[in-house]
Parts: structure tokens; C-alpha cells; sequence
């Protein structure tokens, strides 16, 4: 095991290029969020509402419905029923943090992650990046799980770089990367 995992192979197949990009990023983005409390978690820049709470909130919604909804068609389930999750209604849901701590946050994310990988994983087994999706257009043409992946990479670069702001104006941290050796936590310390 290396000490920077997030890191995508210098010379690998397509897959390992698209998983590994999306792995970066997940790790980047957790980096950029990691060991708040509840006040950093609420921090916002300006007159934007944003905050690396409801980021972390969001960008797990966006995990489970990527790789359950969207790849299956299965409901998005637990813990998002529980929260009111509707698949048709406001996405501004995913933002609010309302009655959560920062651990619940942290879990939200990391469990929805780890459903991701798993999902993934047996997706690529079955049928690669090429096979369709059940997520469809209305005109009946079916995504690949090759646009799926592009999809959340691009939707973690715009958050990211959303987190990447709000977590310097908390404490100041900065940089591109997590540093070598780093691995989260879900508490400040």
C-alpha cells in the first residue's frame, strides 16, 4: 500500500484512469472536509449558503443516487428515506444539515462512499464501462456507466473546488492534494 492511494496509475487501462480520477477526488474532497466541528461545518463565504456540512451531505445523496438509482433503478433507500429523501422533489434537501452532528455527517458520507465502491465494483464485473445504465433520456436512449462516472467526477470538481474555498476561509488550510500519509478522521484534533 502506498501512502498516497488516492492517486490514479501513471499507466493503467481506461477504467483504472476513470475509477482513479474519481477516487482523487473523493479523497481530495474528504481532506478539504476533514476533523471540523460543528461551527466549521456551518462556515459559509459571502452571501453564498454553501457549506462543506451540506457539501458532505449533497455529495453523498449523489453517491447512493448514482449507483443505485441511476445504475439500477433501485430506490436510493436507507438512510435517505428516513430523512424524507423523494427522488422527484428539491435537491436543496441534500443541503441542509439540520439536526445533524458532524460525526452523523461524516458517516453519511463515508457509508455512502463505501456503498459506491461496492456498487461499482460489481457493475464494472458484470459489464465494463460500456454497458447501459437504467437511467434513460426521454427519448429512450440509456446512459453508460462510462457517463455515469463522468457524471459524479464532474459533479466532486465543481464541490470540490466549492470546499477547497470554504475550508481556507475556516482555518486556512490549503493545497491540492491530501499530504502524503493522511487518512480521515471524523472528530477535530
Amino acid at each position: 500500500m502506498t501512502d498516497t492511494p488516492w492517486e490514479p496509475p501513471t499507466a493503467g487501462t481506461e477504467v483504472e484512469h476513470v475509477v482513479g480520477a474519481l477516487e482523487r477526488l473523493r479523497a481530495t474532497f474528504r481532506w478539504k472536509a476533514d476533523a471540523l466541528d460543528a461551527a466549521g461545518l456551518r462556515t459559509t463565504i459571502g452571501k453564498s449558503t454553501l457549506t462543506i456540512g451540506g457539501l458532505l451531505k449533497h455529495l453523498a445523496v449523489c453517491e447512493d443516487n448514482m449507483f443505485a438509482h441511476r445504475l439500477s433503478g433501485e430506490p436510493i433507500g436507507e438512510p435517505w428515506a428516513s430523512m424524507g429523501w423523494d427522488q422527484d422533489g428539491p435537491w436543496s434537501f441534500t443541503f441542509d444539515t439540520t439536526g445533524l452532528s458532524p460525526a452523523d455527517l461524516y458517516a453519511l458520507w463515508d457509508g455512502a462512499v463505501e456503498r459506491s465502491r461496492q456498487r461499482l465494483a460489481t457493475a464494472l464485473e458484470k459489464g465494463g464501462l460500456e454497458q447501459e445504465v437504467w437511467l434513460s433520456w426521454p427519448d429512450g436512449q440509456h446512459l453508460n456507466l462510462r457517463r455515469l462516472l463522468c457524471d459524479l467526477i464532474e459533479e466532486y470538481g465543481r464541490h470540490t473546488g466549492h470546499t477547497d474555498l470554504i475550508r481556507e476561509a475556516v482555518d486556512g488550510r490549503v493545497g491540492e492534494d491530501p499530504p502524503p500519509g493522511w487518512r480521515p478522521v471524523t472528530t477535530p484534533g
